[in-house]
């Protein structure tokens, strides 16, 4: 197993690994790289929907998303899709997936089944990295905070999506969801303090009105998206890539009109958070 840095901050690829054979102490040597890394990259890989579920088993359980389509014969897959003829795409903006559950997703393996000839790339940003080049000021000024998380004006049936030629995709249209969560999270298994907001989700502040919120709110988003936080991934035909939610957000580029591009996701469960 050999790793390749995608950028100083963020991201790893891992090369010399089939990931459909691999378990044991290889299996929890890339849990570590996801864990500390946030993303890393696998490439050439021959994955068929029947590896990604093995795969996804033995890491640990699977969360079946109540929004995307699933495939047909594997319910644990939902498929991320945007037709050539569609204009929106999904998780066009910075977010991290599930933060509006009480008990966060862990994070995501992702497979490129369908590509457009270029664009699609997919851009993430390492949260410990934010958190640490926060000034002392502002850490000082989080410090202890919590926050309110919800997806319900994203998938609501007069929701975000609903605007636009993905809402007949879409399922769960009806669920409510919502969790609060410390704004500064302990990474469950290094440990490391992770800024925990996103613009995708992240409301307001408990205690505080969304729009009493919103100027620090964004003061921590614009400084979590800073390019020095980021990697980017270029995906390939054979490229999976897995990530971990709690580490890190994630951004699927829409700069491919006119083409297809289709996804395959399982989403790995996660554990309680806690500051």
């Amino acid at each position: 197993m050999e790793t390749t840095r995608l950028a100083p901050h963020c991201g790893v690829e891992v090369s010399g690994v089939e990931l459909a054979k691999i378990e044991g102490s290889d299996l929890e040597a890339i849990r570590d790289l996801i864990y500390r890394h946030g993303v890393a990259v696998f490439r050439d890989q021959s994955f068929s929907p029947e590896d990604h579920i093995a795969f996804a088993r033995r890491w640990g359980g699977i969360d079946i998303n109540n929004y995307f389509p699933l495939t047909d014969e594997h319910p644990e897959i939902a498929v991320v899709r945007k037709r050539k003829d569609q204009v929106t795409n999904i998780g066009g903006g910075w977010h991290t997936d599930h933060s509006y559950d009480q008990v966060p997703a862990m994070g995501s393996i992702l497979v490129a089944r369908e590509l457009p000839p270029s664009g699609g790339d997919t851009l993430w940003a390492h949260m410990g990295a934010a958190y640490e080049s926060l000034p002392e000021a502002t850490k000082e000024k989080i410090e202890g905070l919590t926050a309110w998380h919800t997806a319900d004006h994203i998938y609501a049936p007069d929701g975000i999506y609903a605007q636009t030629d993905q809402g007949s995709e879409l399922r769960g249209q009806e669920l409510k969801t919502g969790a609060t969560h410390p704004v500064v999270v302990r990474h469950p298994h290094t440990g490391q303090r992770l800024l925990y907001v996103n613009p995708g989700f992240t409301i307001n502040f408990t205690g505080m009105s969304r729009e009493e919120s919103l100027p620090l709110l964004q003061e921590l988003f614009a400084h979590a998206m800073k390019a020095e936080h980021q990697c980017r991934v270029e995906w390939q035909p054979g490229t999976v890539a897995i990530w971990d939610n709690r580490t890190t957000w994630h951004y699927a580029m829409n700069d491919y009109q006119g083409y297809a591009r289709e996804m395959h996701r399982i989403t790995l469960s996660g554990e309680p958070l806690a500051a």
